[in-house]
């Protein structure tokens, strides 16, 4: 089974319908996968999520609103926590990982701190803290703006040929699945979204409060250059979090995590297998 052939599963919890997908082996701590801005179950990797459902359960879902899951799209994070923790719950379980990429690495962070019981270790990639530094708009705008044949390759990937190389195949392995995609985004997941990400940049916390709360091991990776979400983001990120540690990818933006799949892998195991 793979993310480009893997059934569409559907799980009720009160009036919502969450569209989800598993992969990999139905023993051991299942890692749920938070996505970014936009972002469907068919907007990740399948080389970075097959690769990683080789050892682990993986779990990628639609939280509300978004792809086939029913729902109005919230536009706050801790409101999309909660709604993602209801979703683990309805699957009935105990203990998870996360691996949070952009705004889902925002998610992950409430998620840890309010449900310390439930979560035990962290992946966020991409992502900026509770008043971190954001470019949303202005490098969304900038992208669409460049007429590329994929918005993902100026977005996510760097101007060098090796990055947009890279930024190509990861296109091509993203729009593999042919039968039961989810549909594209639109406004009204977007503008919402938006309104989650700028407000939880735009609200300081005093103390670095959030992560220094988080308990949990916590993996941070970011791209050197990601002009979104900053890579200072991923460094006060480290500097608070108690137990984190810090992975930049050289030559790489804010999808760096698809730019260097393997590596990313790689690095994921070690720390979730620790």
């Amino acid at each position: 089974m793979s993310l480009e052939t893997a059934r569409t599963e559907y799980l009720n919890v009160g009036d919502v319908r969450f569209a989800f997908r598993r992969l990999g082996p139905t023993v051991g701590t299942p890692l749920i996968l938070l996505q970014h801005f936009t972002g469907t179950m068919d907007s990740w990797d399948p080389e970075v999520m097959n690769s990683l459902a080789e050892t682990r359960p993986v779990i990628a879902f639609n939280n509300l609103g978004i792809g086939t899951s029913t729902g109005r799209t919230p536009d706050t994070v801790e409101q999309m926590a909660a709604d993602a923790e209801s979703f683990v719950r309805g699957l009935g379980l105990s203990k998870i990982d996360l691996l949070g990429f952009s705004l889902g690495g925002m998610l992950a962070q409430v998620l840890a701190v309010q449900y310390p019981d439930l979560i035990g270790k962290v992946i966020i990639a991409g992502a900026a803290p509770r008043g971190g530094e954001e470019h949303l708009l202005e490098v969304v705008d900038d992208a669409f703006s460049r007429g590329a044949p994929d918005v993902r390759l100026p977005l996510f990937f760097m101007p060098s040929e090796e990055s947009q190389r890279a930024g190509r195949a990861f296109v091509a392995r993203a729009t593999a699945r042919s039968e039961g995609r989810d549909p594209d985004s639109g406004d009204a997941v977007s503008e919402p979204q938006a309104r989650a990400i700028i407000g939880w940049c735009a609200r300081k916390d005093e103390g670095d409060a959030t992560l220094r709360a988080i308990g949990q091991p916590a993996l941070i990776v970011h791209g050197s250059d990601d002009t979104m979400f900053p890579s200072i983001n991923a460094y006060n990120m480290f500097k608070a979090t108690k137990n984190a540690q810090l992975i930049i990818y050289p030559d790489s933006g804010h999808g760096a995590l698809f730019q260097y799949p393997a590596r990313f892998v790689a690095h994921c195991r070690t720390f979730l297998d620790e």
